[in-house]
């Protein structure tokens, strides 16, 4: 008895009932949303690269562009903007690993997918937008505009401090 809250599992022992990813991601989880929208789209029509990959090409076979859109997808609305960290994420994340049926794509690969695809990547984010605005998920309560100027004074020759300007009481 430590006196701590401790696991009920061993990680060193193997488990006799498998674990399904299905039930691990809770329904109203937003990845099932992500899953459902790009199923959805053509995107042979959205005109992504390898989206009409011939099956007699020789070589490896690439990765199925609505994976790594999904993926590049999950990390827009996480805040994991770098193809690095997504990558890292496929290594590690139970909702990756369901979203993109545990495929670990390095990081050039995701990297040269945003690369090759950045315009047709601005359609899919405004037929999202379409799909939210039809669905009432966008409340359009607030509209907010930031237009604040600052002077930057971050200069090495200029100081924001001098004592020759400072008043001694």
């Amino acid at each position: 008895m430590s006196g701590y809250i401790e696991g009920k599992t061993n990680t060193k022992q193997y488990s006799l009932i498998p674990t399904c990813y299905d039930e691990m991601i809770s329904e109203d989880n937003p990845v099932r949303v992500l899953e459902v929208f790009v199923d959805s789209l053509d995107l042979k029509e959205l005109n992504f690269k390898n989206a009409n990959r011939d099956k007699t090409v020789a070589g490896r076979p690439s990765y199925n562009p609505k994976d790594l859109l999904k993926l590049y997808l999950y990390g827009y609305f996480n805040g994991i903007r770098s193809s690095r960290k997504l990558a890292r994420e496929c290594e590690r994340n139970i909702e990756v690993f369901w979203l993109i049926n545990e495929l670990k794509p390095d990081f050039r690969t995701i990297s040269e997918f945003r690369k090759d695809n950045i315009n047709n990547m601005k359609e899919v984010f405004k037929q999202f937008s379409i799909l939210c605005d039809s669905l009432d998920l966008i409340g359009k309560e607030i509209v907010a505009i930031d237009g604040s100027k600052f002077r930057a004074n971050n200069g090495r020759r200029k100081k924001l401090y001098k004592r020759e300007n400072r008043k001694t009481n």
